[in-house]
């Protein structure tokens, strides 16, 4: 009887976390990337380190504490949705998505990197968001166990909610330029109208149960459930952190995406040839002439 560990399937998914964690590793040795990283998240910190002696308004507890689960938050939502949706645009139009189609459990090994990824590059942000905080922010340091098992379980969640359907707007769209539009646009959009960064509350009528749908609202409710104290929930929809309904709007998304992301990139993948990538490769250089 084979055993498991030999399954084709199988090796194809462990080659795919290996090299999730190879590229991670070149990803933070390259120029550029380490540019981006040190710039983005040194002008988030530098918004923590101006508001640490900054007291929000009637709740005892300082501005910088309530910026910390937003940018988490913000974090998860842009590193699920956009860098999967964007990743997976410019591969397929650099052929990129066509060598692994033609090797042996190729698209498994792929997809599974994609996903390594993406939750690594997400991490890094969260864990420079916490540790920044733990060092600027008044309050962190006090953020119980059960604080922490929530952010960590949010995270998961989020990721979970959100790379499926970044992978979805990758797979359909027909450029590398269209896949940042199509993902960029929206998440500005989300986060502008979830009140990530400030009570929901202060939204109109009518905006506030369109937010509610999607999950990005549900990771900034998430992370501020998970770090601020119990007094900040007089902030939140009905004046209480709702811990269970962020689950199940995460979890449901998660779900549907999941079940959906992998029948539209196989598909996807069937269409996938050398004359498809040329052809783009040929739009692509037209458009920049």
């Amino acid at each position: 009887m084979r055993s498991p560990t030999a399954d084709p399937v199988v090796v194809a998914a462990r080659l795919g976390v290996r090299r999730g964690f190879i590229e991670m590793a070149q990803s933070l040795t390259n120029r550029a990337d380490q540019v981006w990283i040190v710039t983005v998240n040194a002008a988030f910190v530098a918004v923590l380190w101006f508001q640490r002696d900054s007291d929000l308004s009637g709740t005892g507890f300082s501005l910088a504490l309530a910026t910390v689960p937003g940018l988490i938050g913000m974090n998860v939502a842009m590193g699920g949705w956009m860098a999967t949706a964007q990743t997976l645009a410019v591969e397929r139009e650099d052929g990129t998505l066509l060598r692994a189609k033609s090797t042996p459990n190729g698209m498994v090994g792929y997809l599974v990197a994609r996903v390594v990824l993406a939750i690594l590059g997400t991490l890094l942000g969260l864990v420079i968001f916490v540790v920044a905080g733990l060092f600027l922010v008044p309050g962190v340091a006090d953020v119980p166990l059960r604080g922490w098992l929530m952010l960590l379980a949010v995270f998961l969640l989020g990721m979970a909610a959100t790379m499926p359907w970044g992978a979805i707007v990758g797979a359909l769209v027909k450029s590398s330029g269209a896949g940042f539009g199509l993902s960029f646009l929206p998440m500005v959009v989300l986060v502008a109208i979830s009140g990530i960064f400030y009570p929901i509350t202060g939204m109109p009528d009518w905006v506030q149960p369109i937010a509610l749908v999607f999950p990005v609202y549900w990771l900034g409710a998430g992370m501020r459930d998970a770090i601020l104290p119990e007094s900040a929930a007089a902030a939140e929809l009905g004046g209480e952190f709702h811990t269970w309904e962020t689950f199940a709007v995460l979890g449901l998304w998660g779900v549907v995406g999941l079940a959906l992301a992998p029948r539209i990139l196989l598909a996807m993948a069937r269409k996938e040839s050398g004359s498809a990538v040329e052809s783009r490769k040929q739009a692509a250089l037209q458009a920049w002439s």
